[in-house]
């Protein structure tokens, strides 16, 4: 019979007991007296947690002040050795501090500070947007669970899908009269297709052994897909939505320069009607930030979940 003794961990870091039986146990008992001092030449290469942090702060900040230095540099060399009329960072920065200075006052319908112009913006998005996925997403998820809706949708959705989202704005100044619900009809138009195809893609890469185990079990629909579609399609139609949250930002400012009224776009195209090349510059801006600031809040939102396909 073989018999197995087992330790304790405080055993093995415990010191020898002192050993008079014979010479070979004082020998033995020297490396122990000896190890702790090999620890610190062993750890004294490696680099402190405060340095590591230090490095990755620098790694952090470091290349994006750069990237924006650069761009800097750029637009002064460009605005100092040309004759295009291009302001300079500084003349820039003068009128962003008045701009900002009183963003939301109003001196009439057509004359507001860029705070309520970018709110009408970001309202507009919101209606299209909010339109877009209570058709979008459940469309999506009909035509990739049936075979029969995805052959009867996908010629449709091929041929209207390349189209241009101001092309479709005209059909809505046609149809609905009015300059708003025609911007908010295009953000719909162009925001539904990222999230019906993501949707309907994710949908038919479930693998089909979920499905078997379903039809096994005689699961409802409802079942199917609050159970297995849903958190399998998840990170699919996340992509899809931060694709058309961005589609919609960028048609929204373009949309609004061809419409008028309130709104980031008109406020570009009427700074320019006054000549004021610093202002469409801070538009820029305000619009790249913008659409920033929603990109990221969308990538927040996916990382709630647990899904390593949003995470990544």
């Amino acid at each position: 019979m073989v018999s197995a003794v087992f330790h304790s961990p405080l055993e093995a870091i415990a010191p020898p007991a002192p050993s008079h039986a014979s010479p070979i146990g004082k020998a033995m008992s020297v490396p122990h007296a000896e190890a702790p001092a090999t620890e610190p030449a062993a750890t004294s290469g490696r680099p402190s947690a405060a340095s590591r942090d230090f490095r990755g702060f620098w790694m952090a900040v470091l290349p994006p002040v750069l990237g924006l230095a650069c761009l800097v540099l750029i637009w002064q060399l460009i605005a100092s050795t040309s004759n295009s009329g291009i302001p300079k960072p500084a003349e820039t920065w003068a009128q962003a501090v008045q701009v900002f200075s009183d963003p939301f006052y109003s001196n009439g319908p057509n004359d507001q500070g860029v705070g309520w112009n970018v709110l009408a913006s970001l309202k507009r998005v919101a209606i299209g947007f909010g339109m877009a996925a209570l058709v979008g997403i459940p469309a999506g998820f009909a035509i990739g669970r049936f075979e029969f809706l995805s052959r009867m949708f996908n010629p449709l959705i091929s041929l209207l899908r390349p189209v241009s989202p101001l092309a479709w704005l005209p059909i809505g100044l046609l149809v609905f009269k009015g300059a708003d619900p025609a911007a908010i009809w295009t953000i719909f138009i162009c925001s539904i297709w990222p999230m019906i195809i993501n949707t309907a893609v994710g949908v038919q890469r479930v693998p089909q052994d979920y499905m078997n185990v379903a039809r096994v079990l005689n699961l409802s629909e409802w079942k199917i897909f609050t159970k297995i579609l849903f958190p399998a399609v998840l990170p699919y139609l996340l992509t899809g939505v931060r694709l058309a949250v961005g589609t919609a930002w960028l048609v929204i400012v373009a949309a609004e320069m061809l419409t008028g009224g309130v709104g980031i776009g008109f406020w570009v195209w009427d700074e320019w009607n006054n000549l004021n090349v610093s202002s469409i510059i801070i538009a820029i801006f305000v619009i790249g930030i913008v659409g920033l600031l929603l990109e990221f809040a969308l990538i927040k939102l996916a990382t709630l979940f647990t899904f390593e396909e949003v995470k990544a």
